[in-house]
């Protein structure tokens, strides 16, 4: 079971499994409720991949299924975020749930990778199958070099075809819906609202945003990231508009809670006492609580940085521009957002050209 350490004035749990002498920790975050569900599913799965390695056969030069997930999971806990290390090891868990432990990864060929596509296809989804793909790729390309007498043929995951997907358009809020929900918050929230508008900012980037990094004199914010290439946690420092600035400079002041972050927990309530004073994680459901409050279609904390996108190509902003200001490496991820406005653009080309034609017969 997990036990709770401190460090300074914090308190957290702390996971450790042993296992044929080999010993693994992890520390979470915090001392709630959620981070011990985090760390006892983080024992169950690590207890289960050290006991498999210790059963494994010794005398074969292949690697088993859960010597290459053990490993590579391993590789990218430092580097990468926990909902994507629970993306990955969910990929591995369902692909040693199919072949089992120790089965060898060098028996997986061709027919063994599409039976494993085609069921989580049939299962869940195509776009499910697809992740699986994905992470079994990167994980396939990174055992190649550094796990001993790993296949050093081609990447079967990755030469594998694509399942068929369906994609729903993501859902933007009109303009005037996410200013009925602002206009009609609490001080701090209707603060947080527009730095995700004016800053295009990840829901991470703002919950996570500290007073150091507002530059008033400079007039920047420094917005750290974790979505880069190897997980590498960046920042980015980006515009901080004089509507934003006056709105930081009046929240700072009139918060009552002194806190290196700019937004923290305020809620007395019983269910939120555990968390006052702490920077907050998630909070969907109260931006879905606030949208059914005034009477709008919900949307998230991630469709306001489409809105701002959205906003800026309206006004004319060219594609490179709103790519630098939401910080994407390539202009491509930039144009999905902006794909929803170029059905109206077609739309009208359609009439101006097509509308003047007429039957010949």
């Amino acid at each position: 079971m997990p036990t709770l350490i401190s460090r300074g004035n914090r308190k957290l749990w702390k996971g450790v499994v042993m296992v044929s002498g080999i010993r693994k920790e992890k520390v979470f975050k915090d001392d709630t409720l959620k981070s011990k569900r985090e760390s006892i599913a983080w024992e169950n799965t690590t207890r289960e991949m050290l006991s498999a390695i210790a059963e494994a056969p010794t005398d074969t030069a292949s690697p088993t299924l859960i010597d290459w997930g053990n490993s590579y999971l391993d590789h990218c806990e430092r580097r990468l975020s926990p909902k994507t290390m629970e993306e990955k090891t969910a990929a591995f868990k369902r692909l040693v749930g199919m072949f089992g432990k120790g089965f060898l990864v060098e028996k997986i060929g061709h027919r063994e990778v599409l039976r494993f596509l085609s069921e989580q296809n049939d299962r869940r989804s195509g776009n499910g199958a697809n992740r699986d793909r994905k992470n079994l790729a990167a994980a396939w390309k990174w055992a190649r070099k550094y796990v001993s007498g790993f296949p050093r043929g081609d990447n079967l995951f990755q030469e594998a075809e694509r399942c068929p997907e369906k994609r729903e358009p993501r859902y933007v809020p009109p303009e005037k819906d996410f200013w009925k929900v602002c206009n009609q918050s609490a001080a701090q929230d209707r603060v947080m609202l527009l730095a995700f508008l004016h800053l295009g900012a990840r829901k991470g980037e703002i919950f996570g945003l500290k007073v150091d990094d507002l530059d008033f004199e400079n007039r920047t914010v420094r917005l750290w990231t974790n979505k880069r290439e190897g997980g590498n946690r960046e920042c980015d420092l980006v515009p901080m508009t004089d509507t934003l600035a006056k709105a930081f400079n009046i929240w700072l002041e009139a918060s009552n809670i002194k806190s290196e972050y700019v937004f923290v927990n305020q809620d007395i309530t019983h269910f939120s006492q555990e968390h006052f004073g702490k920077p907050f994680s998630s909070r969907q459901h109260w931006l879905a609580k606030a949208c059914e409050r005034v009477g709008v279609k919900p949307f998230t904390w991630h469709s306001i940085r489409h809105l701002s996108a959205t906003i800026l190509y309206r006004e004319g902003q060219t594609i490179s521009t709103i790519q630098r200001i939401l910080r994407h490496k390539s202009p491509t991820t930039t144009n999905r957002y902006l794909q929803r406005l170029g059905l109206d653009e077609t739309r009208d080309a359609l009439t101006a050209v097509m509308d003047k034609k007429r039957a010949t017969n």
